[in-house]
Protein backbone atom coordinates (compact mmCIF):
# COMPACT_ATOMS: atom_id res chain seq x y z
CA UNK A 1 0.00 0.00 0.00
CA UNK A 2 1.36 3.47 -0.94
CA UNK A 3 2.73 5.78 2.27
CA UNK A 4 1.64 8.65 3.52
CA UNK A 5 4.99 9.98 2.03
CA UNK A 6 4.21 8.51 -1.83
CA UNK A 7 0.55 9.90 -2.39
CA UNK A 8 -0.62 13.46 -2.02
CA UNK A 9 -2.93 14.44 1.04
CA UNK A 10 -5.45 16.59 1.02
CA UNK A 11 -4.29 19.72 2.88
CA UNK A 12 -6.98 21.23 5.13
CA UNK A 13 -6.18 24.41 3.06
CA UNK A 14 -7.22 23.01 0.11
CA UNK A 15 -10.29 21.61 1.53
CA UNK A 16 -11.54 24.56 3.17
CA UNK A 17 -10.66 26.35 -0.24
CA UNK A 18 -12.78 23.75 -2.40
CA UNK A 19 -15.81 24.34 0.79
CA UNK A 20 -15.58 27.96 -0.27
CA UNK A 21 -15.51 27.56 -4.01
CA UNK A 22 -18.73 25.25 -4.10
CA UNK A 23 -20.07 27.98 -1.81
CA UNK A 24 -22.91 27.82 1.60
CA UNK A 25 -26.30 27.16 -1.37
CA UNK A 26 -24.37 23.82 -2.90
CA UNK A 27 -22.95 22.13 0.29
CA UNK A 28 -24.38 23.23 3.23
CA UNK A 29 -28.10 25.03 3.08
CA UNK A 30 -30.70 22.48 3.46
CA UNK A 31 -34.28 22.44 1.78
CA UNK A 32 -36.17 24.18 4.91
CA UNK A 33 -35.44 23.73 8.24
CA UNK A 34 -37.18 20.68 10.01
CA UNK A 35 -38.45 19.76 13.68
CA UNK A 36 -35.94 17.80 14.28
CA UNK A 37 -33.36 15.07 13.68
CA UNK A 38 -29.37 15.03 13.63
CA UNK A 39 -26.40 13.62 11.84
CA UNK A 40 -26.35 11.18 14.37
CA UNK A 41 -29.82 10.11 13.92
CA UNK A 42 -31.39 9.31 10.54
CA UNK A 43 -34.80 11.41 10.64
CA UNK A 44 -37.48 10.48 8.40
CA UNK A 45 -38.80 13.80 7.77
CA UNK A 46 -37.02 15.09 4.69
CA UNK A 47 -36.74 18.87 6.10
CA UNK A 48 -33.28 18.92 8.12
CA UNK A 49 -31.83 22.03 9.49
CA UNK A 50 -28.79 23.09 7.53
CA UNK A 51 -26.42 23.76 10.72
CA UNK A 52 -27.08 20.11 11.24
CA UNK A 53 -26.68 19.24 7.13
CA UNK A 54 -23.69 21.46 7.34
CA UNK A 55 -21.74 19.87 10.39
CA UNK A 56 -22.66 16.29 8.53
CA UNK A 57 -20.98 17.24 5.48
CA UNK A 58 -18.33 18.65 6.89
CA UNK A 59 -17.65 15.52 8.97
CA UNK A 60 -17.74 13.03 6.17
CA UNK A 61 -15.57 15.43 3.58
CA UNK A 62 -13.07 16.04 6.58
CA UNK A 63 -13.02 12.29 7.08
CA UNK A 64 -12.51 11.88 3.18
CA UNK A 65 -10.04 14.45 3.08
CA UNK A 66 -8.09 11.43 5.71
CA UNK A 67 -8.47 8.38 4.13
CA UNK A 68 -8.94 8.93 0.19
CA UNK A 69 -5.28 9.08 -0.46
CA UNK A 70 -4.90 5.42 0.92
CA UNK A 71 -7.07 4.72 -1.67
CA UNK A 72 -4.59 5.13 -4.55
CA UNK A 73 -2.37 1.58 -4.25
CA UNK A 74 1.21 1.31 -6.19
CA UNK A 75 2.16 -1.80 -8.48
CA UNK A 76 2.43 -4.47 -7.03
CA UNK A 77 1.88 -8.47 -7.88
CA UNK A 78 -0.62 -9.17 -10.61
CA UNK A 79 -1.90 -5.59 -10.15
CA UNK A 80 1.03 -4.71 -12.82
CA UNK A 81 -0.04 -0.45 -12.85
CA UNK A 82 -0.59 1.98 -10.10
CA UNK A 83 -4.66 1.32 -9.34
CA UNK A 84 -7.24 2.36 -7.01
CA UNK A 85 -8.92 0.08 -4.05
CA UNK A 86 -12.35 -0.14 -2.90
CA UNK A 87 -11.81 -0.18 0.87
CA UNK A 88 -8.54 1.15 2.89
CA UNK A 89 -5.81 -1.11 3.91
CA UNK A 90 -6.24 -4.12 5.91
CA UNK A 91 -9.62 -4.33 5.08
CA UNK A 92 -11.60 -6.70 2.81
CA UNK A 93 -11.06 -6.08 -0.58
CA UNK A 94 -8.21 -3.66 0.33
CA UNK A 95 -5.89 -6.27 -2.08
CA UNK A 96 -8.41 -6.83 -5.34
CA UNK A 97 -9.12 -4.65 -8.25
CA UNK A 98 -13.00 -5.10 -8.35
CA UNK A 99 -14.95 -4.28 -12.28
CA UNK A 100 -17.41 -1.31 -11.27
CA UNK A 101 -16.29 -0.66 -7.90
CA UNK A 102 -13.06 0.31 -9.30
CA UNK A 103 -15.54 2.73 -11.56
CA UNK A 104 -17.43 3.91 -8.82
CA UNK A 105 -14.45 4.78 -6.63
CA UNK A 106 -12.95 6.39 -9.25
CA UNK A 107 -16.02 9.01 -9.87
CA UNK A 108 -15.64 9.38 -6.47
CA UNK A 109 -11.65 10.51 -5.89
CA UNK A 110 -11.96 12.57 -8.97
CA UNK A 111 -15.51 14.71 -6.97
CA UNK A 112 -12.90 14.54 -4.08
CA UNK A 113 -10.23 16.69 -5.88
CA UNK A 114 -12.74 19.08 -7.64
CA UNK A 115 -13.95 19.97 -4.12
CA UNK A 116 -10.71 20.43 -2.26
CA UNK A 117 -9.31 22.35 -5.54
CA UNK A 118 -6.25 19.70 -5.49
CA UNK A 119 -4.99 19.09 -8.66
CA UNK A 120 -2.00 17.31 -7.00
CA UNK A 121 -4.51 14.78 -5.72
CA UNK A 122 -6.63 15.06 -9.68
CA UNK A 123 -3.75 14.17 -11.39
CA UNK A 124 -2.29 11.34 -8.79
CA UNK A 125 -6.20 9.81 -9.36
CA UNK A 126 -6.12 10.12 -12.76
CA UNK A 127 -2.30 7.82 -13.33
CA UNK A 128 -4.08 5.79 -10.93
CA UNK A 129 -7.33 5.69 -12.54
CA UNK A 130 -5.40 5.13 -16.07
CA UNK A 131 -3.48 2.25 -14.49
CA UNK A 132 -6.54 0.68 -13.19
CA UNK A 133 -7.75 0.07 -16.47
CA UNK A 134 -4.57 -1.07 -17.92
CA UNK A 135 -4.90 -3.74 -15.28
CA UNK A 136 -8.14 -5.09 -16.88
CA UNK A 137 -7.21 -4.55 -20.26
CA UNK A 138 -3.65 -5.75 -20.18
CA UNK A 139 -5.62 -9.87 -19.04
CA UNK A 140 -7.87 -9.39 -22.08
CA UNK A 141 -8.20 -13.44 -23.23
CA UNK A 142 -7.45 -13.71 -26.84
CA UNK A 143 -11.29 -13.75 -27.64
CA UNK A 144 -11.87 -10.65 -25.53
CA UNK A 145 -13.13 -11.45 -22.44
CA UNK A 146 -11.47 -9.86 -19.34
CA UNK A 147 -11.70 -10.68 -15.59
CA UNK A 148 -14.46 -9.07 -13.42
CA UNK A 149 -11.77 -9.43 -10.37
CA UNK A 150 -7.98 -9.43 -9.97
CA UNK A 151 -5.86 -9.99 -7.19
CA UNK A 152 -1.63 -9.14 -5.88
CA UNK A 153 -1.84 -12.79 -6.44
CA UNK A 154 -3.85 -13.83 -9.12
CA UNK A 155 -5.16 -12.23 -12.32
CA UNK A 156 -7.99 -14.64 -13.51
CA UNK A 157 -9.25 -16.09 -9.52
CA UNK A 158 -12.62 -16.38 -10.63
CA UNK A 159 -11.63 -18.58 -13.48
CA UNK A 160 -13.34 -15.78 -16.28
CA UNK A 161 -10.22 -17.09 -18.84
CA UNK A 162 -10.33 -20.36 -19.00
CA UNK A 163 -11.34 -22.05 -22.59
CA UNK A 164 -14.39 -24.09 -21.74
CA UNK A 165 -17.48 -23.68 -23.43
CA UNK A 166 -20.22 -23.09 -22.84
CA UNK A 167 -18.51 -20.48 -20.66
CA UNK A 168 -20.94 -20.15 -17.88
CA UNK A 169 -18.47 -17.98 -16.23
CA UNK A 170 -19.55 -14.69 -15.88
CA UNK A 171 -16.83 -11.98 -17.31
CA UNK A 172 -16.32 -8.46 -16.12
CA UNK A 173 -19.36 -5.52 -16.09
CA UNK A 174 -19.52 -3.33 -19.00
CA UNK A 175 -18.09 -0.33 -17.32
CA UNK A 176 -14.53 0.46 -18.93
CA UNK A 177 -15.87 2.55 -21.29
CA UNK A 178 -17.77 4.83 -18.72
CA UNK A 179 -13.86 4.57 -16.84
CA UNK A 180 -12.40 5.57 -19.91
CA UNK A 181 -14.78 8.33 -20.81
CA UNK A 182 -14.48 9.99 -16.80
CA UNK A 183 -10.76 9.95 -17.43
CA UNK A 184 -10.31 11.79 -20.76
CA UNK A 185 -12.87 14.59 -19.22
CA UNK A 186 -10.66 14.91 -15.77
CA UNK A 187 -7.70 14.73 -18.31
CA UNK A 188 -8.60 16.86 -21.03
CA UNK A 189 -7.65 14.34 -23.68
CA UNK A 190 -8.40 11.28 -24.62
CA UNK A 191 -4.92 10.05 -26.69
CA UNK A 192 -3.86 7.79 -24.16
CA UNK A 193 -6.65 5.27 -24.99
CA UNK A 194 -5.58 5.09 -28.58
CA UNK A 195 -4.23 1.80 -28.44
CA UNK A 196 -6.18 0.48 -26.10
CA UNK A 197 -9.40 1.43 -27.60
CA UNK A 198 -9.83 -1.88 -30.14
CA UNK A 199 -9.49 -4.25 -26.53
CA UNK A 200 -13.15 -2.60 -26.12
CA UNK A 201 -14.79 -3.40 -28.79
CA UNK A 202 -13.10 -7.04 -28.30
CA UNK A 203 -14.78 -6.91 -25.10
CA UNK A 204 -18.15 -5.78 -26.42
CA UNK A 205 -17.79 -8.43 -29.21
CA UNK A 206 -17.08 -11.50 -26.68
CA UNK A 207 -20.03 -10.40 -24.51
CA UNK A 208 -22.12 -10.46 -28.02
CA UNK A 209 -20.95 -13.86 -28.76
CA UNK A 210 -21.65 -15.57 -25.38
CA UNK A 211 -24.08 -14.04 -23.56
CA UNK A 212 -26.49 -11.95 -26.08
CA UNK A 213 -29.62 -13.99 -26.17
CA UNK A 214 -31.98 -14.38 -29.01
CA UNK A 215 -34.47 -11.22 -27.99
CA UNK A 216 -30.86 -8.93 -28.09
CA UNK A 217 -30.79 -8.70 -24.47
CA UNK A 218 -27.62 -9.78 -22.68
CA UNK A 219 -27.66 -12.52 -19.89
CA UNK A 220 -25.48 -13.16 -17.22
CA UNK A 221 -23.75 -16.72 -17.51
CA UNK A 222 -24.52 -18.29 -14.03
CA UNK A 223 -25.01 -16.09 -10.67
CA UNK A 224 -21.56 -15.70 -9.45
CA UNK A 225 -20.50 -12.23 -8.82
CA UNK A 226 -22.87 -10.43 -10.80
CA UNK A 227 -22.40 -7.20 -8.67
CA UNK A 228 -26.20 -7.05 -6.47
CA UNK A 229 -25.15 -10.83 -5.91
CA UNK A 230 -28.24 -12.56 -4.52
CA UNK A 231 -30.90 -10.50 -6.71
CA UNK A 232 -33.74 -13.32 -7.00
CA UNK A 233 -34.04 -12.31 -10.81
CA UNK A 234 -30.98 -13.80 -11.30
CA UNK A 235 -29.62 -15.57 -7.66
CA UNK A 236 -29.71 -19.68 -8.10
CA UNK A 237 -32.27 -19.54 -11.70
CA UNK A 238 -30.65 -21.37 -14.60
CA UNK A 239 -27.09 -20.60 -16.33
CA UNK A 240 -27.90 -17.99 -19.23
CA UNK A 241 -31.44 -17.59 -18.66
CA UNK A 242 -31.58 -13.21 -16.92
CA UNK A 243 -31.79 -10.83 -18.76
CA UNK A 244 -30.58 -8.74 -15.66
CA UNK A 245 -31.45 -5.27 -15.39
CA UNK A 246 -28.64 -4.37 -13.76
CA UNK A 247 -26.22 -5.87 -16.60
CA UNK A 248 -28.29 -4.25 -19.93
CA UNK A 249 -28.10 -0.85 -18.51
CA UNK A 250 -24.68 -0.93 -18.01
CA UNK A 251 -23.87 -2.40 -21.38
CA UNK A 252 -25.95 0.41 -22.39
CA UNK A 253 -24.24 3.06 -20.85
CA UNK A 254 -20.84 1.31 -21.74
CA UNK A 255 -21.87 1.57 -25.25
CA UNK A 256 -23.03 4.96 -25.62
CA UNK A 257 -19.67 6.34 -23.79
CA UNK A 258 -17.75 3.65 -26.11
CA UNK A 259 -19.41 5.69 -29.19
CA UNK A 260 -18.25 9.01 -27.60
CA UNK A 261 -14.79 7.77 -27.03
CA UNK A 262 -14.46 6.95 -30.78
CA UNK A 263 -15.70 10.61 -31.89
CA UNK A 264 -12.74 11.52 -30.24
CA UNK A 265 -10.39 9.51 -31.38
CA UNK A 266 -11.66 10.21 -34.85
CA UNK A 267 -12.90 6.96 -36.03
CA UNK A 268 -16.35 7.12 -37.66
CA UNK A 269 -16.70 3.94 -38.36
CA UNK A 270 -16.78 2.69 -34.99
CA UNK A 271 -18.98 5.97 -33.87
CA UNK A 272 -21.71 4.88 -36.49
CA UNK A 273 -21.35 1.00 -35.28
CA UNK A 274 -21.65 2.02 -31.67
CA UNK A 275 -24.28 4.42 -31.78
CA UNK A 276 -26.44 1.80 -33.47
CA UNK A 277 -25.44 -0.77 -31.10
CA UNK A 278 -26.30 1.31 -28.29
CA UNK A 279 -29.93 2.52 -29.80
CA UNK A 280 -30.76 -1.15 -30.41
CA UNK A 281 -29.86 -2.24 -26.95
CA UNK A 282 -31.99 0.84 -25.89
CA UNK A 283 -34.85 -0.34 -27.77
CA UNK A 284 -34.48 -3.82 -26.45
CA UNK A 285 -34.75 -2.77 -22.97
CA UNK A 286 -37.92 -0.68 -23.78
CA UNK A 287 -39.63 -3.09 -25.23
CA UNK A 288 -38.72 -6.33 -22.88
CA UNK A 289 -38.31 -4.93 -19.70
CA UNK A 290 -40.99 -1.89 -19.09
CA UNK A 291 -43.79 -2.60 -17.59
CA UNK A 292 -47.17 -0.89 -18.61
CA UNK A 293 -49.41 -2.60 -15.85
CA UNK A 294 -47.35 -1.76 -13.36
CA UNK A 295 -44.97 1.06 -14.64
CA UNK A 296 -41.87 -0.34 -13.54
CA UNK A 297 -39.24 -1.73 -15.41
CA UNK A 298 -38.40 -5.98 -14.87
CA UNK A 299 -35.56 -7.91 -15.72
CA UNK A 300 -36.57 -10.67 -17.98
CA UNK A 301 -36.04 -14.18 -18.56
CA UNK A 302 -35.42 -15.34 -22.29
CA UNK A 303 -36.09 -19.34 -21.51
CA UNK A 304 -39.24 -19.02 -23.64
CA UNK A 305 -38.62 -21.82 -26.50
CA UNK A 306 -41.72 -23.41 -28.69
CA UNK A 307 -40.59 -26.79 -29.05
CA UNK A 308 -43.62 -27.85 -30.27
CA UNK A 309 -42.34 -29.23 -33.63
CA UNK A 310 -39.43 -31.09 -31.75
CA UNK A 311 -41.77 -32.44 -29.35
CA UNK A 312 -44.96 -33.82 -31.14
CA UNK A 313 -43.81 -33.30 -34.84
CA UNK A 314 -47.08 -35.39 -36.00
CA UNK A 315 -49.28 -32.04 -34.76
CA UNK A 316 -49.51 -28.94 -37.07
CA UNK A 317 -48.73 -26.31 -34.75
CA UNK A 318 -51.38 -24.22 -33.73
CA UNK A 319 -51.63 -20.15 -32.22
CA UNK A 320 -47.76 -18.74 -32.56
CA UNK A 321 -46.42 -17.45 -29.13
CA UNK A 322 -46.44 -13.89 -29.05
CA UNK A 323 -43.62 -13.83 -26.31
CA UNK A 324 -40.17 -14.30 -26.53
CA UNK A 325 -39.54 -13.57 -22.82
CA UNK A 326 -41.50 -13.09 -19.86
CA UNK A 327 -41.09 -10.49 -17.19
CA UNK A 328 -39.66 -11.59 -13.53
CA UNK A 329 -41.92 -9.89 -11.67
CA UNK A 330 -39.95 -8.97 -8.48
CA UNK A 331 -39.38 -5.86 -7.95
CA UNK A 332 -35.72 -5.08 -6.93
CA UNK A 333 -33.65 -1.39 -7.38
CA UNK A 334 -32.53 -2.21 -10.91
CA UNK A 335 -36.33 -1.50 -12.09
CA UNK A 336 -35.17 2.27 -11.67
CA UNK A 337 -31.97 2.29 -13.88
CA UNK A 338 -33.67 3.17 -17.24
CA UNK A 339 -34.25 6.60 -15.72
CA UNK A 340 -30.17 6.79 -14.43
CA UNK A 341 -29.05 6.09 -17.69
CA UNK A 342 -31.54 8.09 -19.96
CA UNK A 343 -33.54 5.50 -21.57
CA UNK A 344 -37.48 6.44 -19.62
CA UNK A 345 -39.19 8.39 -21.74
CA UNK A 346 -40.56 11.70 -19.26
CA UNK A 347 -44.35 9.94 -19.66
CA UNK A 348 -42.67 6.36 -18.18
CA UNK A 349 -40.82 8.27 -15.68
CA UNK A 350 -43.12 10.00 -14.34
CA UNK A 351 -45.24 6.87 -14.11
CA UNK A 352 -42.51 4.83 -12.53
CA UNK A 353 -41.92 7.09 -9.79
CA UNK A 354 -45.31 8.00 -8.75
CA UNK A 355 -46.90 4.75 -8.55
CA UNK A 356 -43.31 2.64 -7.03
CA UNK A 357 -41.21 5.21 -5.30
CA UNK A 358 -43.28 8.02 -3.68
CA UNK A 359 -46.88 5.91 -3.18
CA UNK A 360 -45.54 4.04 -0.65
CA UNK A 361 -42.74 2.37 1.33
CA UNK A 362 -41.72 -0.28 -1.14
CA UNK A 363 -38.75 1.64 -1.40
CA UNK A 364 -38.53 4.48 -0.13
CA UNK A 365 -36.65 4.16 4.05
CA UNK A 366 -35.15 6.00 6.44
CA UNK A 367 -31.78 5.69 4.55
CA UNK A 368 -32.83 5.99 0.92
CA UNK A 369 -33.89 2.86 -1.06
CA UNK A 370 -34.83 -0.57 -0.35
CA UNK A 371 -32.22 -3.20 -2.55
CA UNK A 372 -35.45 -4.99 -2.82
CA UNK A 373 -39.16 -4.34 -2.22
CA UNK A 374 -40.53 -4.73 1.17
CA UNK A 375 -43.06 -6.22 -0.21
CA UNK A 376 -41.49 -8.91 -1.73
CA UNK A 377 -41.29 -12.80 -0.30
CA UNK A 378 -37.77 -13.25 -0.18
CA UNK A 379 -37.53 -9.38 1.71
CA UNK A 380 -35.04 -10.16 4.50
CA UNK A 381 -31.87 -7.55 6.46
CA UNK A 382 -29.98 -10.47 7.53
CA UNK A 383 -26.01 -10.31 7.45
CA UNK A 384 -24.11 -12.44 4.76
CA UNK A 385 -20.99 -13.60 6.12
CA UNK A 386 -19.88 -15.39 3.23
CA UNK A 387 -20.88 -15.13 -0.69
CA UNK A 388 -23.60 -14.08 -1.66
CA UNK A 389 -23.90 -10.19 -0.35
CA UNK A 390 -27.03 -9.20 0.95
CA UNK A 391 -29.20 -7.82 -1.87
CA UNK A 392 -32.70 -8.75 -0.71
CA UNK A 393 -33.10 -5.62 1.15
CA UNK A 394 -30.31 -3.50 2.86
CA UNK A 395 -29.57 -0.26 1.50
CA UNK A 396 -26.27 -0.02 -0.55
CA UNK A 397 -25.26 3.25 -1.24
CA UNK A 398 -25.29 2.74 -4.86
CA UNK A 399 -29.12 2.12 -4.70
CA UNK A 400 -29.50 5.40 -3.37
CA UNK A 401 -27.05 7.40 -6.26
CA UNK A 402 -29.05 5.42 -9.03
CA UNK A 403 -31.92 6.16 -8.09
CA UNK A 404 -30.71 9.95 -6.54
CA UNK A 405 -29.45 10.98 -10.19
CA UNK A 406 -32.86 9.44 -12.20
CA UNK A 407 -34.88 11.53 -9.59
CA UNK A 408 -32.87 14.41 -10.65
CA UNK A 409 -32.52 13.87 -14.21
CA UNK A 410 -36.35 13.34 -14.36
CA UNK A 411 -37.14 16.71 -13.38
CA UNK A 412 -37.92 15.52 -9.44
CA UNK A 413 -35.68 17.83 -7.83
CA UNK A 414 -37.27 17.52 -4.15
CA UNK A 415 -37.22 14.00 -3.78
CA UNK A 416 -33.48 14.13 -5.03
CA UNK A 417 -33.09 16.71 -2.54
CA UNK A 418 -34.46 14.44 0.27
CA UNK A 419 -32.42 11.18 -1.25
CA UNK A 420 -29.47 13.08 -1.05
CA UNK A 421 -30.09 14.35 2.42
CA UNK A 422 -31.17 10.57 3.85
CA UNK A 423 -27.85 9.44 2.52
CA UNK A 424 -25.73 12.03 4.15
CA UNK A 425 -27.24 12.00 7.19
CA UNK A 426 -27.25 7.95 7.32
CA UNK A 427 -23.28 8.21 6.50
CA UNK A 428 -22.49 11.02 9.25
CA UNK A 429 -24.17 9.06 11.70
CA UNK A 430 -21.96 5.67 11.05
CA UNK A 431 -19.01 7.36 11.00
CA UNK A 432 -19.80 8.96 14.05
CA UNK A 433 -20.70 5.39 15.61
CA UNK A 434 -18.14 3.50 14.17
CA UNK A 435 -15.11 5.46 13.03
CA UNK A 436 -15.54 4.80 9.62
CA UNK A 437 -17.79 3.76 6.85
CA UNK A 438 -19.46 0.69 5.63
CA UNK A 439 -20.55 -1.72 2.68
CA UNK A 440 -24.06 -1.73 3.36
CA UNK A 441 -26.66 -0.71 5.86
CA UNK A 442 -30.43 -1.08 7.66
CA UNK A 443 -33.08 1.00 5.30
CA UNK A 444 -35.31 1.05 8.56
CA UNK A 445 -32.67 2.41 11.13
CA UNK A 446 -29.29 3.76 9.65
CA UNK A 447 -27.26 1.08 10.79
CA UNK A 448 -24.43 -0.31 9.10
CA UNK A 449 -24.40 -3.79 8.80
CA UNK A 450 -20.86 -4.86 7.27
CA UNK A 451 -17.62 -4.44 5.89
CA UNK A 452 -16.09 -1.43 8.13
CA UNK A 453 -13.59 0.30 6.12
CA UNK A 454 -15.40 -0.03 2.70
CA UNK A 455 -15.17 3.24 0.69
CA UNK A 456 -15.99 2.56 -2.89
CA UNK A 457 -19.43 4.17 -3.86
CA UNK A 458 -19.68 5.55 -1.09
CA UNK A 459 -17.60 8.32 -1.99
CA UNK A 460 -20.24 9.23 -4.24
CA UNK A 461 -22.16 10.63 -1.89
CA UNK A 462 -20.16 13.66 -2.94
CA UNK A 463 -22.09 14.16 -5.85
CA UNK A 464 -25.49 13.88 -4.35
CA UNK A 465 -23.90 16.95 -1.62
CA UNK A 466 -23.20 19.15 -4.26
CA UNK A 467 -26.06 19.34 -5.44
CA UNK A 468 -28.68 17.52 -3.33
CA UNK A 469 -29.22 20.94 -1.95
CA UNK A 470 -28.61 23.60 -4.53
Amino acid sequence: MPTPASTPQASRRNFLTGMAFLGASSLVTGNTPLQAGSANEPNPDPLWPAEDRKNATTKLLTYFGKTVPQLLRPAEGALAHPNIACSLPGKAYSTTLWDWDTYWTMRGLFRFAAISRDSAFRKKTGEHAIGSLLVFLDNQSDEGRIPMVLTVKNADPLGVLKTDRPKAQNQAKPVFAQMALLIADELGTVEWLAPHFDKLLRFYASWTSGNQSSVGLFVWGNDVAIGNDNDPTTFARPDFSSANLLLNCLFYEDLKAAAELARRLKRPAEEQSLGAQTRTLGEKIQKHCWDPRDHFYYTVDVQCVDRRRELIPSVKPGMETSWQCLPLRIQTFTGFLPLWCGLATPVQAKALVRANYLADDRFRALGGVRSLSSRESMYSLEYSKGNPSNWLGPIWIITNYFVWKGLKDSGFQTEAMELADKTIRMLAADLEKNGSLNEYYNPDTGVAISHKGFMDWNLLVIEMMESGSA
